[in-house]
């Protein structure tokens, strides 16, 4: 039976990747703690847990009375088979197999070395995860419910839940899936380990998986930016002047930025050269091969950025992610225009912000009489109709038509 039991637990011990030696120590302390409430401290208990001879015993020593009555007791009768000079009030060495004990003690006894089992598994847990937060780990699905995928990671199950998957992406149990470890919580009486394959950081330890001048420190990983699953904006910056940032990225032929977008299920990755200017950052972000001019805003970070017409679906991107990304990449709210949409956007906000007085052939009294019935910016000429205008008391057909054509080209 002791036999049994150390084989039951060694197989435990290995399947949860626990130290033999610790193990050993937990089998002793549980059952010196259920057995030890059936003795006196004057028994002075030893409990004996080998995995080499597979042996389990308690070893303690009986108190000799007339009639034994307790498990730290023996009768003369019994204690001279020990020894034939033992007197009442001796001590005799007995060591009992732990299979002799009665099933209350060896199941309390069992109860106590599973807990401390449990609590040495978790504590291994938390090291070893300190040691792989932060990082890419690799593991088999064991399970795919509502909760997102059960993964063997080794030293622990992991969970890449739903909301941490990128969309479109399908897994089956015994597929081998990578994923950045993000956290560690308790999951009813579980310690699990939280995976991520959606967050930022999963594609930045991508990219020091694949490209040694970002491992070694020749470039840094400035700020990256996703839509998991559609598209990711990485901004790069070479510390040495030797290295070409982007070119290092993507690697001889694109091999390297392939591999990382293979591991993303095709996902765009953008590979955008930093700059300390916002106007070259911001073209960079874009696309500098579609972006003709960047205009900042005197106050606040707004930019209007200068495309072509056919270009304009580019820079926007798919449901606009190009520009969206790049505007976080770079902190800036970011503008779409062609030429003569932003002429017309500056020509409407100048309307706008000027006075119907400002017009050529706007008298006072004929100011007076538009504010009257609520014109007071060019823009309200300019959005008006002739006939509209014609309609205000004390103005005609022909000044009407002078200022929708001031307002026009003012």
């Amino acid at each position: 039976m002791s036999a049994n039991l150390m084989s039951s637990l060694a197989e435990l011990a290995n399947l949860k990747q626990l130290n033999k030696e610790e193990l050993e120590k937990i089998i002793r302390e549980g059952l010196f703690q259920a057995i030890s409430k059936k003795l006196n401290p004057e028994n002075e208990l030893e409990i004996i847990a080998d995995f080499d001879t597979n042996k389990v015993l308690a070893k303690f020593k009986k108190i000799v009375v007339e009639q034994d009555t307790e498990l730290g007791e023996i009768n003369l009768e019994e204690a001279k088979r020990y020894d034939k000079d033992a007197e009442l009030g001796d001590k005799i060495a007995v060591q009992m197999p732990i299979f002799e004990f009665e099933p209350k003690v060896i199941k309390n006894a069992r109860k106590a070395i599973l807990e401390r089992i449990k609590h040495l598994e978790e504590s291994r847990i938390m090291f070893d995860y300190e040691k792989q937060k932060n990082q890419i780990v690799a593991g088999k699905v064991r399970k795919v419910d509502y909760n997102g995928l059960l993964v063997d990671i080794g030293y622990a199950d992991a969970l890449l839940p739903v909301e941490e998957q990128i969309e479109d992406e399908y897994f089956k149990v015994g597929d081998i899936v990578r994923a950045y470890v993000v956290n560690i919580r308790k999951r009813r009486k579980d310690v699990i380990v939280i995976l991520s394959r959606t967050r930022p950081e999963f594609v930045k330890k991508l990219f020091e998986m694949e490209v040694p001048e970002i491992e070694n420190g020749d470039i840094e990983i400035k700020k990256i930016v996703r839509e998991p699953g559609v598209r990711t904006k990485v901004a790069v910056h070479a510390v040495s002047n030797d290295v070409d940032a982007t070119a290092s990225c993507l690697g001889p032929k694109g091999v390297r930025i392939e591999s990382i977008r293979k591991e993303l299920n095709g996902e765009l990755i953008d590979v955008v050269s930093w700059d300390s200017s916002p106007e070259q950052l911001i073209a960079n972000a874009i696309g500098m091969d579609v972006v003709e001019k960047v205009y900042l805003a005197q106050r606040g970070n707004f930019a209007r950025i200068i495309v072509s017409e056919e270009n304009k679906n580019l820079a926007i991107g798919k449901q606009g992610k190009n520009v969206k990304l790049a505007a976080k990449l770079t902190d800036y709210k970011l503008d779409i225009f062609t030429e003569p949409e932003f002429e017309e956007k500056i020509s409407e906000e100048r309307r706008i912000t000027s006075h119907v007085s400002d017009l050529d052939g706007v008298t006072p009294k004929i100011a007076q009489i538009l504010k009257e019935h609520g014109y007071t910016s060019v823009q309200d000429i300019y959005s008006s109709t002739v006939e509209e205008l014609c309609n205000l008391e004390g103005l005609g057909k022909k000044t009407a038509q002078k200022l929708k054509e001031s307002a026009k080209y003012f």
